[in-house]
């Protein structure tokens, strides 16, 4: 019993951090790229819209998709099977 429980324990520490990293990268995408370096970003296109703009409305959304396989994947690497379908 206390073998799993180090094992719970060293799994959620191993999770919050890198939940933690993965909040801060989308934080940084979709406020920063958005908002405080958007008239910076403006200066490029995507598609024919601003950069800082794209970001703002897109790209943030797209990010937030890519960390959710990455997340996945992590837990994955962890050896933990979270049961139902998988992303």
């Amino acid at each position: 019993m206390n073998k799993k429980l180090d094992r719970n324990k060293s799994y959620w520490r191993a999770n919050l951090k890198i939940v933690s990293w993965l909040m801060v990268v989308w934080f940084f995408c979709s406020f920063g790229f958005g908002i405080i370096f958007s008239d910076t970003l403006d200066q490029y296109r995507v598609g024919g819209f601003k950069l800082g703009f794209w970001f703002a409305q897109q790209g943030s959304i797209y990010i937030f998709i890519c960390l959710l396989y990455t997340s996945d994947a992590a837990d994955e690497g962890l050896g933990v099977d979270l049961g139902g379908r998988r992303i």
